[in-house]
């Protein structure tokens, strides 16, 4: 494969633009587009940063144990720093806000949502209504605005986290939208665009019921727990529809009881999720999406420290 191959690969896993994946390697539009044409060939230090990317963006990159680890402990010591975050969150208006707007922009667009941050800012904050976006949209943002609200005054009321919390947050995040909100699926279904197959309808409860029981059990590995209940839900895909959203706020809620701040998943590394979620979940290998998982909790501690984007 040459270069212009995988920087075509790179474009288009990516979505971002030329002038964007340029700035990421350090060259010019210029030079990045006469590559792209096949026009001129990348020095040995772009080549190394190029294959960097396309290792990343396709999901090949390796993660070494001693690397994961070092971000494990990173976070502990970042949490060591704050004796309660979830207080923190609650006490401070600004963090407050700016962890429902991520949160719900992020997650919502990684589902198809169109709207933009500042659509979702106006719709949450100013109670906008938008005559040229869906009802729908606008009605989920406001609904995953009102889960998140619930989540957090839940787990500040010391509540755990069972089978009843995670029926209520989707009652809460359909509401209005679907005639099932807060039950589990009678059907089948399948997970678009993966190979995944997810769990027989019948035997949905039982396992939520052993999910449920897995969240409530101290772990020593935070992150590898987290990693593996969140793979564990999506693929079971108990609800009809919510359940990327419902499996990320549970993510939060775990993060949270555990003196993590909530995991920024940006709608613009939403195709590195599904990949590393997918590796999770037929290959076994949880290293890429624990690895993933660091990086989103360390982008919650931005927001933690007030850090400018």
């Amino acid at each position: 494969m040459n270069i212009q191959q995988k920087l075509k690969i790179i474009q288009k896993i990516s979505g971002l633009t030329q002038a964007k994946l340029a700035a990421k390697i350090g060259v010019s539009f210029v030079a990045f587009n006469n590559w792209f044409l096949g026009k001129s060939q990348p020095r040995k230090s772009a080549l190394k940063k190029i294959d960097q990317l396309y290792k990343e963006y396709t999901g090949e990159r390796e993660i070494s144990d001693d690397g994961l680890s070092a971000k494990k402990s990173a976070l502990t010591s970042k949490s060591k720093r704050f004796r309660n975050i979830l207080k923190r969150i609650v006490n401070n208006p600004d963090i407050y806000d700016a962890f429902i707007l991520a949160l719900t922009y992020h997650s919502n667009r990684i589902e198809g949502s169109t709207l933009s941050e500042n659509e979702t800012a106006a719709i949450l904050f100013e109670n906008a209504v938008l005559p040229d976006k869906t009802l729908v949209e606008q009605l989920e943002a406001k609904n995953h605005q009102t889960a998140i609200k619930f989540l957090f005054d839940h787990l500040a009321g010391a509540k755990p986290i069972d089978e009843a919390l995670i029926l209520r947050l989707h009652a809460i995040l359909l509401n209005g939208i679907q005639r099932d909100a807060g039950f589990y699926r009678r059907h089948g279904v399948r997970i678009v665009g993966a190979n995944v197959p997810t769990a027989n309808f019948l035997k949905v409860p039982d396992l939520m019921k052993n999910l449920a029981y897995d969240i409530s059990k101290k772990k020593k590995d935070v992150i590898a727990g987290i990693s593996d209940i969140h793979s564990r839900f999506e693929q079971i895909h108990p609800f009809a529809d919510g359940n990327g959203r419902i499996g990320r706020l549970i993510m939060q809620a775990i993060l949270l009881s555990n003196n993590l701040p909530p995991a920024i998943i940006t709608q613009e590394k939403k195709v590195l999720y599904l990949k590393y979620l997918n590796i999770s979940q037929t290959k076994g290998d949880s290293n890429p999406l624990e690895d993933f998982v660091c990086d989103a909790i360390f982008e919650g501690f931005k927001i933690l420290e007030r850090q400018k984007k």
